[in-house]
């Protein structure tokens, strides 16, 4: 079954992507607040900032194998853009889709038992959880620059 790709497939899913995006970065701002409240209520406030700064450090040593995996992805799709692949070609498109989508669910199950695993102390999950939320954010946009970059 040859699959065919174009640019409007592509750039629907960038904008999906954008929509995504606004939606994480409320719920990024949502539990940042609610995080807040619940530090200032144990009489940590002070540790708020901390882990705001420790899920930034955490997002910059991420940064470039993030970039790196969603510009390969791009690059795949792209790709495939107005061609029609061979039953070879598309067994070869096919398991690199898979290994990408193994790749994303196992960064999901990370910070899900990562998550579990934690003592309860509101820093460390709040640590966890914008970590991430900024790793799904730097994924997309890197996905998305990366397209733009290809498009032209």
């Amino acid at each position: 079954m040859p699959a065919i790709l174009d640019q409007k497939k592509i750039n629907k899913t960038v904008k999906i992507f954008t929509v995504a995006q606004f939606g994480l970065i409320a719920l990024l701002v949502y539990t940042a607040v609610k995080f807040q409240h619940h530090l200032l209520a144990l009489n940590r406030g002070y540790r708020f900032m901390n882990g705001v700064v420790a899920a930034f450090v955490i997002q910059l040593l991420l940064f470039y194998p993030i970039y790196r995996f969603a510009a390969k992805e791009a690059e795949r799709d792209f790709s495939l853009i107005d061609r029609e692949l061979s039953e070879r070609e598309s067994k070869e498109f096919s398991k690199k889709k898979r290994w990408a989508d193994i790749t994303k669910i196992s960064t999901l199950g990370f910070y899900f038992i990562f998550s579990l695993a934690a003592p309860a102390d509101p820093f460390i999950l709040s640590i966890i959880i914008y970590s991430f939320l900024l790793t799904i954010l730097t994924y997309l946009q890197c996905y998305s620059f990366a397209v733009k970059k290809l498009s032209k």
